[in-house]
């Protein structure tokens, strides 16, 4: 037998054991991702709200994100 089948095999039952945790973990990673990549969208818009919108100072930082 190969070390890759050996390892698969002794590490088989885990995945059956832990899969119900795996795939909120992995829904979690993702919609981290996707909000991290809306809030860098969303940096082309900031402080040029017709309401909200001011004149920035020079060296001012941005109101957001933190």
């Amino acid at each position: 037998m190969s070390l890759y089948h050996d390892i698969f095999t002794s590490q088989k039952h885990i995945w059956k054991m832990y899969w119900w945790l795996i795939l909120p973990f992995g829904g979690f990673y993702i919609g981290h991702q996707i909000d991290l990549m809306e809030t860098k969208r969303m940096t082309m818009f900031r402080d040029k709200s017709a309401l909200y919108g001011r004149e920035m100072k020079p060296g001012e930082p941005p109101s957001w994100p933190y």
